[in-house]
C-alpha cells in the first residue's frame, strides 16, 4: 500500500508530461536535473537548520519534483545510464540525511523545543529508516527482484514533510514539526519491515537456500528513489 494512489502519479505524470519533452527537446541531461535537485535538498536543509521552516519545505517540494523529472528525462531522450542511476541514488540518499539533519539542528539549538531529546532521537530513527527502506530496494532489485512496496516510498516522504512544513511550519514549541519527524520516523520502519516480508515471501525464504543457488547480482538502469 502507497498513501499516494496510482491515479494521482498517472494525474501527476500526465500534468508534467508538457515539461518533460520541453526538457528533452532543450537538451537537458538527468545529471544536471538531479544535482539541481539535491542542491534544493541541501538548501532545503539549511532553511529547516535556521529555522525557515516554510522555506524548507518549499524548497524540499520543489526537490521532489525534480527528483521526479530526471528519471523521466533519462526514459524519455533514451540517456539512461548505469552511472545516472547510480549517481541519481547517491544523491538521492544525501538528500534524505540532510534534511533530518538540518531538522534535528533546529530543534537542537532552538530555544522552547518540546521534548528536546527525544525529538532529535527521532530524526535518527527516521533518517536510519529512510536509508534502509532505499537500500532494501536496492538490494532487492540486484537480486533481480522488484521491490516497490511500501507504506511511505520517497515521494510520500517528501510530500509529508515537504507540505505540512510549508502549510503549518513548525508549530507551538515545534510540536507539529516533531509530530511530522514522528510520523515519518514510524513509517519508515513499518517500511523497512514490509520490504523485508515482501522479498522473504517472493523468494521462499530461509527455504530458498536449500533449493536454489544465490542469484548473482545484476546491474540496472533504473533510477532507485526508495
Amino acid at each position: 500500500m502507497k498513501l499516494v494512489p496510482p491515479a494521482v502519479e498517472r494525474r501527476y505524470y500526465a500534468v508534467t508530461g508538457p515539461l518533460i519533452q520541453a526538457l528533452i527537446r532543450a537538451g537537458v541531461r538527468p545529471n544536471t536535473l538531479t544535482t539541481i535537485g539535491t542542491a534544493l535538498v541541501v538548501a532545503s536543509a539549511v532553511a529547516f537548520a535556521v529555522g525557515a521552516i516554510r522555506l524548507g519545505g518549499f524548497l524540499l517540494l520543489l526537490s521532489g519534483l525534480l527528483d521526479t523529472l530526471d528519471g523521466a528525462v533519462a526514459r524519455g531522450s533514451g540517456a539512461a545510464t548505469k552511472f545516472g542511476a547510480f549517481y541519481d541514488s547517491t544523491l538521492d540518499r544525501i538528500g534524505d540525511g540532510a534534511t533530518f539533519i538540518g531538522i534535528a539542528a533546529y530543534l537542537l539549538y532552538t530555544p522552547g523545543v518540546a521534548y528536546r531529546e527525544l525529538a532529535i532521537v527521532l530524526c535518527m530513527v527516521a533518517t536510519l529508516a529512510t536509508l534502509v527502506v532505499s537500500y532494501a530496494r536496492a538490494r532487492a532489485e540486484g537480486l533481480g527482484l522488484d521491490c516497490k512496496v511500501g507504506f511511505a516510498q520517497r515521494a510520500e516522504r517528501i510530500i509529508g514533510l515537504g507540505l505540512a512544513s510549508l502549510v503549518v511550519g513548525a508549530g507551538p514549541r515545534a510540536l507539529v514539526l516533531e509530530a511530522i519527524v514522528a510520523i515519518l520516523a514510524v513509517a519508515g520502519i513499518v517500511t523497512v519491515v514490509q520490504r523485508f516480508l515482501y522479498v522473504y515471501r517472493i523468494t521462499g525464504g530461509a527455504d530458498a537456500s536449500r533449493r536454489a543457488p544465490e542469484v548473482t547480482p545484476a546491474a540496472t538502469d533504473t533510477y532507485v528513489k526508495g
